[in-house]
C-alpha cells in the first residue's frame, strides 16, 4: 500500500475487529494491539511495509509519554507511605532480583554485562494494566494478595524513571560509561529539583488561572501543552521525552485538578498506546520465531518461572501465607507493558540484537497471553498445591458460620466499607442482627476489635453467603456499586433462599433494569438518591410542611425513581459525562404545523417500540404529566421524551416525518 490515507484505514479497522474480539472475550485490548501489529506488519501480511513502519514509531512514542503521565498521575506520596512495607520490601526485592540475576548471568557467559540489565528491566517488568482489571473483576484489589500485587506494580512502575536514564548510559563505550552515567544521573537530579520544587507552585496557580477562563478546550489544550513540553524539555536535557511526561503527572497529581485531567488525556493516551503496541507487535518476524522456536520456548518458561520463583520466595519472607505467596506470583509472573517500552529503548540504542529481539518479543507476548489464564485459575492451583490452604479456607468459612450461626432474621451485608458501616448503625439502632462480609482485613480487623459483627469473607462466593446464615436471612444488601459482581451475588442468593430480598447500591439508573431483571428487590442509585435529600432539605427550607416532603420522596421511590429517571442534557455533558452517553435523557421536540404526529394518538405512533417514552406533553404553556395511549397529538404541542440517544432520534423523525 502507497497510500498512507489506505494505511490508516487498514491500521483503524484491523485496530477496531480485533480490540471487539478481544473485549468480547474478556482480555485486555492491548492484546488485541499487539496482535494487529503483528498480522499487518511487514514480517507477515505486509499490509504495512517496513520502509512506513518508522512513520508510525515516531508517533507510537506519544503513546508512552501519556503512559507515563497517567502513572505520574497516580504518583501519591501518602499512598506510598502507607504501603511502604510492600512498595520498598517485596516490590523493591523483586525488581532488584529480577535486575541481577540477568546481568550476572550476561557477565558469566560472557555477554556485555549491559545487555543482562537491558534484559532484566524488560523481564522485571509486569502487565498493571492486565493485572488490575483482572484482580478488579474478581473482586481481590482489597484482598491480602491484591496489595501485594498493587504494592509490586507501583515499585515496578517508579523503577521505570530510572531505567528509562540508565539504559541509554549503557550503550556508551565502556571507557564513557562512567562519566556519561554520572552526567545523566546528574541532569536528572537538577531537572527533578527544579521541576518539584519549583514548578509546583508554578504549577497550581497556572491551572487556577486556566480554570477560570471556563473553556474545557483551553483546559485540554493547556494539559497537552505541559505534558509535551516538559518531554521536550527532559529530552532537550539528554534524558527521555518519558521522564518528562512522568513529572508532568507527578506536579498535576498534587493539585485539585488531577480527576478531570486524568479524563481529558485519557482518549489520547488510550489511542496513541495502542499505536504504540501496534508497532511493537509489527517487529515481531514469525518466521524468525518459527525457526528459534526452542529458543522462544526457553525464554518464554524461564523468565516465567524465574520470577514466579523468586516473588513466592520473598512474599514468603515478607509474612505472606503459602497461598498468599503463590497468588501473588502467578499474577506477576508474566511480562508487562513497560518491558515492551525498555526492551524498545535498548533495541534502539543497539544493546540488543535483532537476533535476539525477535525470540525475545514473542516470548514476552506469549507470557501476557497466558497472563489472564494464570490469575482465572489461580485460586484452584492454591487449593490443589497448598495444603495449608484447604484450612485458612475452612477456618475462613468457621469464622464467618460463628457469626452467622446465632443469627437469624438478619441483615447479610457485602461490603462494609462507609455506607455498609453507616447501615450496620440504623440496624443496631433497631436491635436488627447483621453479618457483613468485606476483603479488606484491616478495617475487618479494626471493626471486629470494636465488637462490630464483621467477618473477612468474599460475599461473590456461594459458601461464603451459606455460613453467613443468608438461609435464615430477612435481607441481603449490597453495599458497593460493582453491577458485574451484584449480578454474581444475585445468582447465587437466590440459588440459597429465593424468596429473600435483595437491595443492591448503584451510582445512576445505567444498571436498574439489569439488575432488577436479575432479581433485585430494590435498586437504590446514589444519584437519585443525594438529588431526593437536596429536594426534600430545599422543600423543607422553603416552608413545604414536612408531611408533604416525605410523601413526595415516597410516592418517588414507590415508582422506583421514574419521576428522576433522565434529565436534560447541555453541550458539556457529552464532553465531560461521557459516561452518560447510554443513560436515559430527556428530549423535547415541538410538533410545527404539518408535523406527522398531529391528529394522531400516542398508541398510533407506538414510539416504545423506538426505545424512547413520552413523560409529559405541553400544550399552550400547560404541562399535562404522564399522558395515556390515548393522546391526541395537536400543532404546537411541545413533547418531553424519554430514551437513550438512538431511541429519541427515531422517535423525534417518527413524530415530525412518520417514517420508522
Amino acid at each position: 500500500m502507497s497510500n498512507s490515507l489506505e494505511l490508516v484505514l487498514v491500521l483503524l479497522a484491523s485496530a477496531v475487529l480485533v480490540v471487539v474480539l478481544a473485549r468480547s472475550l474478556h482480555l485486555p485490548p492491548m492484546l488485541g494491539y499487539l496482535l494487529v501489529g503483528v498480522a499487518i506488519g511487514p514480517h507477515a501480511l505486509h499490509w504495512i511495509p517496513a520502509a512506513t513502519e518508522s512513520n508510525y514509531a515516531h508517533l507510537a512514542e506519544f503513546g508512552v509519554v501519556f503512559l507515563m503521565f497517567s502513572i505520574g498521575l497516580e504518583f501519591s506520596l501518602p499512598k506510598l507511605f502507607n504501603m511502604r512495607r510492600v512498595v520498598f520490601g517485596l516490590g523493591m526485592g523483586q525488581v532488584a532480583l529480577t535486575l541481577v540475576a540477568p546481568t550476572a548471568a550476561a557477565w558469566a557467559f560472557g555477554y556485555p554485562w549491559q545487555l543482562g540489565f537491558a534484559l532484566g528491566g524488560a523481564l522485571a517488568m509486569s502487565s498493571t494494566a492486565i493485572v488490575i482489571k483482572l484482580l478488579a473483576e474478581r473482586m481481590q484489589l482489597e484482598s491480602v494478595h491484591g496489595r501485594d500485587i498493587i504494592g509490586v506494580l507501583l515499585f515496578q512502575d517508579l523503577a521505570v524513571v530510572p531505567l528509562l536514564i540508565l539504559i541509554p548510559a549503557l550503550a556508551q563505550p565502556a571507557e564513557n560509561l562512567a562519566p556519561v552515567l554520572a552526567l545523566a544521573l546528574a541532569k536528572a537530579a537538577a531537572v527533578l529539583f527544579l521541576i518539584l520544587f519549583a514548578g509546583q507552585k508554578l504549577m497550581r496557580g497556572w491551572f487556577h488561572i486556566v480554570a477560570r477562563r471556563r473553556s474545557h478546550e483551553l483546559f485540554v489544550l493547556n494539559v497537552l501543552l505541559i505534558t509535551l513540553g516538559l518531554a521536550w524539555a527532559t529530552e532537550f536535557a539528554g534524558l527521555s521525552l518519558a521522564l518528562g511526561a512522568f513529572l508532568a503527572g507527578m506536579l498535576i497529581s498534587e493539585t485539585e485538578y488531577r480527576h478531570q485531567v486524568e479524563e481529558d488525556i485519557k482518549p489520547f493516551r488510550d489511542l496513541l498506546l495502542g499505536l504504540f503496541f501496534v508497532t511493537i507487535g509489527m517487529q515481531l518476524n514469525m518466521s524468525v520465531v518459527a525457526d528459534r522456536f526452542a529458543l522462544v520456548l526457553l525464554l518464554f518458561v524461564a523468565p516465567v518461572l524465574f520470577k514466579f520463583a523468586t516473588i513466592v520466595l520473598l512474599s514468603r519472607m515478607f509474612g505472606a501465607t503459602p497461598g498468599n505467596a503463590l497468588r501473588t506470583a502467578l499474577a506477576l509472573a508474566q511480562a508487562g507493558e513497560f518491558g515492551f517500552v525498555l526492551l524498545a529503548l535498548a533495541g534502539g540504542v543497539h544493546l540488543l540484537d535483532q537476533s535476539l529481539l525477535q525470540p525475545i518479543l514473542a516470548a514476552m507476548l506469549l507470557s501476557m497471553l497466558t497472563a489472564p489464564f494464570m490469575i482465572h485459575y489461580s485460586d484452584k492451583l492454591v487449593l490443589r498445591f497448598v495444603a495449608s490452604e484447604w484450612m485458612l479456607r475452612s477456618l475462613e468459612l468457621h469464622q464467618i458460620a460463628v457469626s452467622g450461626m446465632a443469627a437469624a432474621k438478619h441483615v447479610v451485608l457485602c461490603g462494609y466499607g462507609r455506607t455498609g458501616q453507616n447501615l450496620a448503625r440504623f440496624l443496631e439502632q433497631e436491635s436488627i442482627g447483621y453479618v457483613a462480609l468485606d476483603l479488606d482485613p484491616e478495617r475487618v480487623r479494626e471493626a471486629a476489635a470494636a465488637g462490630e459483627s464483621v467477618v473477612y469473607g468474599d460475599c461473590a462466593r456461594r459458601e461464603a453467603l451459606i455460613a453467613a446464615g443468608l438461609v435464615r436471612a430477612s435481607a441481603l444488601v449490597i453495599s458497593f456499586p460493582d453491577t458485574p459482581a451484584a449480578i454474581k451475588i444475585l445468582h447465587h442468593a437466590h440459588e440459597i433462599n429465593p424468596s429473600l430480598p435483595v437491595i443492591v447500591r448503584t451510582l445512576d439508573d445505567t444498571d436498574m433494569d439489569q439488575l432488577q431483571a436479575a432479581g433485585a428487590a430494590e435498586v437504590v442509585p446514589d444519584t437519585f438518591e443525594s438529588s431526593l435529600m437536596l429536594a426534600s432539605h430545599a422543600l423543607v427550607l422553603m416552608g413545604v410542611p414536612l408531611a408533604r416532603v416525605v410523601h413526595r420522596v415516597r410516592e418517588v421511590r414507590n415508582s422506583r425513581y421514574s419521576l428522576l429517571r433522565g434529565f436534560f442534557h447541555g453541550e458539556g455533558d457529552a464532553v465531560v459525562d461521557t459516561a452518560e452517553h447510554h443513560q436515559p435523557r430527556l428530549h423535547s421536540v415541538t410538533l410545527a404545523a404539518g408535523a406527522y404526529a398531529i391528529g394522531r394518538t400516542l398508541a398510533d405512533l407506538d414510539l416504545a417500540a423506538l426505545g424512547a417514552g413520552v413523560t409529559r406533553v405541553r400544550r399552550r404553556g400547560i404541562r399535562a404529566g404522564e399522558p395515556g395511549p390515548e393522546t391526541r397529538f395537536e400543532a404546537g404541542d411541545v413533547v418531553v421524551l424519554l430514551g437513550e440517544p438512538d431511541g429519541l432520534a427515531a422517535a423525534e423523525i417518527c413524530l415530525l416525518q412518520g417514517t420508522k
